[in-house]
């Protein structure tokens, strides 16, 4: 098992990625059995050939997308600290033992690297990027209540337990909202950790495309919102059809029958039945789906535990 295993997701970043491996090759210099690995992902520069001159050890993926290649990080290695960054030099590769003291030694089980809080802004040229992470953290800050301060940040530190429990179910982009929902949900440590962003060099392109992999954020923060919180998501589902329902129903139902006697708009009684029945089943579905998920929380510490012993009888 390794110390630190620090993780390099690539592709096409040949302009940047052997100062990458050498920065965080001299950045663990000073802890036995650690390693830095890159998994190419289908590059057609000569990523990988600058990666194995720099030292580092070169794996793939074949499957396009960053979250593919996540979880075939996350399943083939096994280290104590896992520090992830991306390989277009724009984070610090010198703050990778400070990260990785608040896995090792505080009990940490995600460090955030936290560029939103320094010269994110003023480095990064790319105006609508900044915009959408603005709005993203808003929105998961809102909904799941929690601090993390750089929901889309690439650079990251993690326990083993988070990683070996960690479901990766995003392909591309996404995958770093969805695991900051996860540690939040979870109840997991999580520490922000300023770090000091620097724009990618001349030549060198952002494989994110700020619209069609903000909208899959988009989607999939409210995915992970009816699945982790489904009393909230169904509740508020249910109190808009009944509302829906009364809002109809006392002007063109119940106002002219108080008035007549009779009920003039039988149709709209019949919809407003059927809004009030959806609403009422709406409600009930979403208390169902939270104990399911009540239970999935507890099956998860039992998880926690069985990596931990895993982890005493590897030790």
């Amino acid at each position: 098992m390794d110390n630190i295993a620090v993780l390099i997701p690539c592709y096409n970043e040949g302009q940047t990625i052997e100062k990458v491996v050498t920065d965080c090759e001299k950045a663990i210099s000073g802890y036995p059995n650690s390693h830095v690995y890159v998994y190419d992902n289908n590059s057609s520069d000569n990523t990988v050939e600058l990666a194995t001159k720099a030292g580092a050890i070169v794996r793939h993926e074949y499957m396009q997308g960053k979250g593919n290649v996540i979880r075939r990080m996350f399943r083939e290695i096994n280290a104590k600290c896992y520090v992830m960054i991306d390989g277009d030099d724009t984070y610090p590769a010198q703050d990778i033992p400070k990260m990785a003291d608040f896995i090792l030694n505080q009990n940490y089980d995600m460090v955030v690297g936290d560029r939103l809080s320094s010269s994110y802004f003023s480095e990064n040229k790319r105006p609508f990027h900044g915009i959408g992470n603005k709005l993203v953290r808003g929105i998961i800050n809102f909904f799941f209540k929690n601090d993390i301060r750089d929901i889309m940040t690439g650079y990251r530190a993690f326990s083993l337990e988070f990683v070996k429990t960690y479901p990766v179910l995003s392909h591309g982009f996404e995958i770093e909202t969805e695991m900051s929902i996860f540690a939040v949900v979870n109840n997991l440590a999580v520490k922000n950790y300023v770090i000091d962003y620097r724009d990618r060099p001349a030549g060198s392109e952002s494989k994110l495309n700020t619209f069609s992999d903000g909208v899959k954020v988009l989607r999939l923060i409210g995915t992970l919102y009816r699945n982790y919180k489904p009393f909230q998501f169904y509740g508020l589902f249910s109190l808009l059809l009944i509302i829906l329902a009364l809002l109809i129903f006392i002007p063109h139902v119940w106002i002219p029958y108080r008035m007549t006697g009779k009920v003039a708009n039988m149709p709209t009684l019949i919809v407003c039945g059927f809004c009030i029945i959806a609403g009422i089943i709406s409600f009930y579905s979403g208390l169902m789906l939270d104990a399911i998920q009540r239970k999935e929380r507890r099956e998860f510490e039992f998880r926690l535990h069985q990596i931990k012993e895993m982890y005493d009888d590897w030790e």
